[in-house]
């Protein structure tokens, strides 16, 4: 059935069903977040029952998932819009019994349900501490280069040999010129040309904290860390758009894309059309007009509408126009 089908964006599953009686039972089609594959269904008697569950599997039953989320249902017709919002729920699902919440609604017709994953943990059969299933301090270095990297490391960090001194907003650092030239074409024309960066040594990067310049620096060496990269990625978009480092631009990119929910969408909008990232641009635009999650940020768009370039506010209503049907 059409209706059965669940779209899925970030961390963020949507069920919109189209037709549900007073007595029914609904079950959709498996949907992937993470590495496994997901049910909801839908039951109702005397309460509205909506149980999430893993679809059996090797992946759930040799890495049975944790997870952490939060449930919406919003009368997909109403005005309103306000949603009924369960609480944060944490639990080790392995059937469809180990799940299920029961709400007091007189819900029918068309609505929606919407499953936000906070967090997706492997439970360990062997014991052990749970392992998360998204970023970790791992993924941003490789096994196979780790003398390299402690090398590199180690010049960052004692500063050995270094040849060009970095003034932020809030102190200064040391770095090599050959490592900053290989990483970024800006920088090599600094140092090419006759200009005063080469003359003096010295660059003036006083839009970045000392922190989030190390940090920067730190992606340059290879030994960055993952929560590093994480907390200071909104610094490194621009670092990395201003000196022209594709991989890390396409890196924030990704990374912020991931996580995009109704707190910081219109943030991220804003920096997506700043740096001109399509793919970012594309997914809050999906996420607030395709998700219906426009409506959860109405007391905050006119001061956004205030702020935003002229031409995002004229793409965002050419999209409202695109895709608003009358009820």
């Amino acid at each position: 059935m059409a209706d059965s089908k669940v779209e899925t964006i970030s961390r963020l599953a949507q069920w919109r069903i189209d037709n549900f009686g007073p007595c029914s039972y609904k079950k959709s089609d498996p949907f992937k977040v993470g590495i496994w594959n997901w049910y909801l269904s839908i039951e109702k008697n005397r309460y509205l029952c909506i149980r999430l569950f893993p679809e059996p599997s090797r992946a759930s039953k040799e890495q049975p998932p944790i997870a952490r989320f939060v449930l919406r249902v919003s009368n997909a017709s109403a005005n309103n819009r306000r949603p009924l919002i369960s609480p944060v729920h944490e639990r080790l699902l392995r059937t469809c019994e180990d799940f299920v919440w029961s709400v007091d609604s007189t819900f029918h017709g068309r609505f929606i349900i919407d499953v936000e994953f906070l967090d997706l943990k492997i439970y360990p059969l062997n014991g052990g501490e749970p392992s998360s299933t998204w970023p970790s301090d791992g993924m941003m270095q490789s096994v196979s280069t780790q003398g390299t990297l402690q090398c590199l490391s180690r010049m960052l960090d004692e500063a050995i040999h270094a040849d060009v001194t970095i003034h932020t907003a809030e102190g200064t650092l040391s770095a090599h010129k050959a490592i900053l030239s290989a990483s970024s074409p800006v920088f090599q024309s600094m140092f090419h040309h006759n200009l005063k960066e080469k003359e003096s040594s010295t660059i003036y990067i006083e839009d970045m904290t000392l922190e989030s310049c190390m940090t920067l620096l730190s992606y340059l060496y290879g030994t960055i860390k993952q929560e590093d990269f994480w907390k200071h990625r909104v610094s490194l978009l621009g670092a990395a758009n201003k000196y022209d480092i594709a991989a890390l631009k396409d890196a924030c990119e990704e990374s912020l894309l991931e996580d995009i929910n109704t707190m910081n969408v219109l943030e991220r909008l804003q920096e997506a059309w700043l740096y001109q990232l399509n793919k970012l641009k594309k997914g809050c635009m999906i996420y607030l007009f395709d998700f219906g999650k426009i409506y959860d940020v109405r007391d905050e768009i006119s001061n956004f509408l205030r702020q935003a370039d002229r031409e995002l506010m004229v793409e965002m209503f050419q999209e409202v126009i695109s895709v608003w049907k009358p009820v």
